[in-house]
């Protein structure tokens, strides 16, 4: 029986060992670089990609042989969740070690990501810190597209940019105006027509839609408000809008302090403020856009609601209330701000 368990033993130790060795050939077989080919190829990962789809999209490139291989290593490094999002110049003469090792150190390219209704003052702060721009080099950087974007509040369009670190700011500035007449190529029949959007210009579109990108929360809202902003522009009222005023406080405030708040929270002398972007004290649209409209908020005031609304609010919790007259507004004030 001793004998017995003894051979058993030694199996099973056989066995182990031929795993170990096998499992050792074939990493060493698998991590190995595809060729000697040096030549590099462009290889993007997208945000929200996974290690295993990663694995699968290096092999569809013949960067690596196996993509079960790439995944345990990345796994067993703890690299998996660390793998960042960008363009970058890989070879086939890469081991699957060193192409790890250049996934977690970050792209050449990075991607950076700009919100809806955001100040191009604020705009320039994100790419500033999505491309790592230091002492000088953010100064530099911050001027140049300041300048280059003077004129082009509103035209700016919102999304994720891959840009390399190195890249201009006049690069940033035109890439996002183009990306803005992109978007607006479907609408280029309302465009032509005065009757449409209310009789407002390209420039009245963007500035309107800019005012609906600050006041509201959701998608649902938008084209509410527009038909609302729309009944006050047709009968004479003041839009009376807290975005206008806190676009003129900020801009009389901050100058080009880049960490101003751009947004603050208004004081009854702000509502007195001289300024043509204050809706409370004069009529009409605003001379030029507030801020950086994303698609849905020109789709809103193209496409705007017809309704008999002539006033909204938020809640504590973000809900809108809508009011047909001044009467049912001050309700609303007094039932969900009790004010």
């Amino acid at each position: 029986m001793v004998k017995r368990g003894i051979l058993v033993l030694v199996f099973f130790i056989f066995l182990i060992v031929t795993a170990l060795i096998g499992g050792f050939l074939w990493w060493n077989e698998n991590s190995k670089a595809v060729s000697t080919n040096a030549s590099k190829v462009d290889f993007l990962i997208t945000k929200g990609k996974g290690a295993s789809q990663i694995a699968q999209e290096l092999k569809s490139e013949g960067l690596i042989k196996n993509p079960l291989a790439f995944k345990m290593y990345v796994q067993v490094k703890g690299y998996s969740d660390k793998i960042q999002a960008g363009r970058y110049s890989l070879s086939p003469s890469l081991t699957i070690p060193q192409i790890a090792e250049l996934l977690i150190k970050g792209p050449k390219d990075i991607w950076v990501t700009i919100p809806e209704g955001l100040r191009r003052e604020e705009i320039v702060e994100k790419f500033i810190e999505g491309l790592e721009k230091e002492g000088q080099n953010a100064s530099i950087f911050r001027q140049e597209f300041l300048e280059a974007s003077e004129h082009l509040e509103g035209f700016l369009f919102p999304d994720t940019y891959l840009f390399p670190r190195e890249t201009k700011a006049s690069v940033v500035v035109n890439k996002m105006s183009t990306t803005f007449d992109s978007e607006m190529i479907p609408f280029k029949h309302v465009l032509l027509d005065e009757k449409a959007a209310g009789g407002l210009d390209l420039k009245g579109i963007v500035t309107l839609a800019s005012i609906i990108e600050r006041e509201t929360k959701s998608d649902d809202e938008r084209p509410v408000v527009a038909g609302i902003l729309f009944n006050r522009l047709d009968i004479g009222m003041g839009l009376q809008v807290d975005a206008t005023v806190q676009y003129a406080a900020a801009t009389i405030k901050c100058k080009s302090n880049s960490e101003c708040n751009w947004w603050p929270i208004l004081t009854r002398e702000n509502l007195l403020i001289y300024s043509p972007y204050n809706t409370y004290k004069y009529r009409g649209l605003p001379p030029a856009p507030i801020a950086n409209p994303g698609l849905y908020s020109l789709k809103a005031v193209i496409n705007s609601e017809d309704t008999e609304y002539l006033y909204y609010l938020h809640d504590s919790e973000g809900n809108i209330h809508y009011a047909k007259s001044l009467d049912e507004h001050n309700e609303n004030v007094r039932k969900y701000l009790g004010k």
